[in-house]
């Protein structure tokens, strides 16, 4: 088996490696659940990246609650298995992990004088434990999304590295955009090694003598499976109150009195926030761009809802199709409805809006105020919106193809328009519809990053729900639904 460290320095060396290092005597800390709350407060300046913390079992994921307690994140276990030389089992020649990443020493191999078999013998061995450990740790629970997020890997401390190293990887394979690995204690030199794979590198106490991870606590009990399935179940049980925690995936009818709006909505376990996509015209919510974007806001957690905003008869009339106040009310009142689904009541609310469908986004955003944590525009017409960009709060993010140069120089005009927090990105040759290559998936790469930020930290005020006993007095309806001026 070869090494993957190589290939996990390579995606490292996009961030620049940073180490917060303590010193003092030992023993540092009294239990792991006291090194938890003090490495949770050193960690505090990530809260803003709404990280994933991930503990490493068993007695990590002990120090890993506190943590994930202090920044408000969700919690999960990474599972990696050292692979100790059969004599000397405290010596490990490598590591494995989840998704079949391999760390091995090939320097400890030739001391030890290990031969294949016995490498091969103990690597089928740790395996069988590492599968074993994973039913019991989640059962049938699927692994928290890291895909493009910050992800905290916490051990309650390390000596040579090997384990962390192969956590490291797999967080890789898993699409995680940075990693950061938090630790109470480990030697300088496994520090120093450790900065070559992660992008960031904390630890609370890092001296010499370090003759094992024990000598820094006064109590180091082992930490049983039991325990660890019993921490991860706990940590499953902190989203949607009042609602089963399980994934929803489904095509839904929007009742909105007189018309019935069509949508898909799906709903990963431990959501807490969901975008409501909103096209432009000639397109639906079948549309594989948007469709494209949703699975990437997936991937990190957040819901989706797709939905087409006119019924088919409407859509045959082309003035509805541009109708944007339309469009609009029927925004706001599908918010309104998702506010009465007991799966979705309980989370904060975005729009994604592609051409006109941006300029209805915002302008029910304005109306909603409050209650709508972020708004992202993908090759949008927000000058549609215009009278009403004055009065949006929700941050608001303006994709744009560099090439795209018409609707570019409508998205800077609108954007001076704009009072609240705005950035405009530019996807340098692009076009209108986004078609070159990379081009899209940068624009779910950005998307995911402003909703992750704004949907799912708790650093941002709670914002206040809109009354789900009907749209706010201001709007005023026909036939096809409240119409906004």
């Amino acid at each position: 088996m070869k090494s993957s460290l190589s290939s996990a320095h390579a995606s490292g060396s996009r961030h620049l490696p940073h180490v917060l290092l303590g010193s003092g005597t030992t023993p540092g800390f009294h239990d792991r659940d006291e090194a938890g709350r003090s490495l949770g407060t050193r960690l505090l300046p990530f809260r803003a990246s709404s990280p994933v913390i991930l503990g490493i079992p068993r007695g990590g994921l002990r120090v890993a609650v506190g943590v994930a307690r202090a920044l408000g994140a969700p919690l999960d276990v990474l599972v990696v298995r050292k692979l100790g030389v059969p004599w000397h089992p405290e010596l490990g020649f490598g590591a494995i992990g989840e998704s079949g990443a391999s760390v091995i020493d090939a320097d400890v191999i030739d001391m030890a004088g290990l031969d294949p078999s016995d490498t091969e013998r103990v690597i089928r061995q740790e395996t069988a434990e590492l599968e074993r450990r994973i039913r019991s740790y989640r059962g049938d629970r699927a692994p928290v999304p890291v895909r493009g997020r910050t992800v905290i890997l916490v051990d309650d401390g390390i000596a040579t590295g090997g384990t962390v190293r192969a956590a490291i990887d797999v967080v890789r394979r898993r699409g995680a955009d940075r990693i950061v690995v938090a630790v109470p204690v480990a030697p300088p030199h496994t520090v120093e090694t450790l900065r070559q794979v992660a992008d960031e590198v904390v630890v609370l106490r890092s001296e010499e003598p370090f003759l094992a991870v024990g000598q820094f606590y006064d109590e180091f009990p082992q930490v049983s499976d039991e325990e660890v399935a019993r921490i991860l179940a706990g940590s499953q049980r902190v989203r949607m109150p009042g609602s089963e925690n399980d994934p929803v995936d489904r095509t839904v009818e929007i009742d909105l009195g007189p018309i019935r709006l069509v949508g898909d909505l799906v709903i990963p376990a431990g959501a807490a926030g969901i975008v409501v996509f909103a096209h432009g015209s000639g397109s639906s919510r079948h549309s594989p761009r948007n469709r494209s974007v949703a699975l990437a806001l997936n991937d990190v957690g957040l819901a989706t809802l797709l939905l087409d905003l006119l019924t088919v008869e409407e859509e045959l009339d082309r003035a509805n199709v541009f109708d944007i106040g339309l469009l609009a009310s029927r925004l706001v009142d599908t918010t309104m409805w998702l506010h009465r689904q007991p799966e979705a009541r309980d989370l904060r609310v975005g729009y994604f809006g592609a051409s006109t469908g941006a300029a209805a986004a915002l302008i029910a955003a304005a109306e909603l105020g409050a209650g709508i944590r972020a708004v992202v525009s993908r090759g949008g017409r927000p000058d549609l919106a215009a009278p009403r960009l004055a009065d949006v709060t929700s941050p608001t993010l303006l994709i744009v193809g560099g090439n795209d140069r018409t609707v570019l120089q409508l998205n800077r005009e609108a954007r001076a328009m704009l009072r609240c927090p705005s950035q405009l990105e530019t996807i340098p040759g692009a076009t209108h519809l986004f078609e070159e290559p990379g081009a899209l998936e940068r624009v779910a790469q950005l998307a995911a990053g402003w909703f992750t930020r704004h949907l799912v930290s708790d650093t941002d005020a709670v914002a206040s729900r809109p009354s789900p006993g009907g749209p706010p007095r201001s709007l005023h309806g026909r036939a096809g639904g409240p119409h906004l001026a």
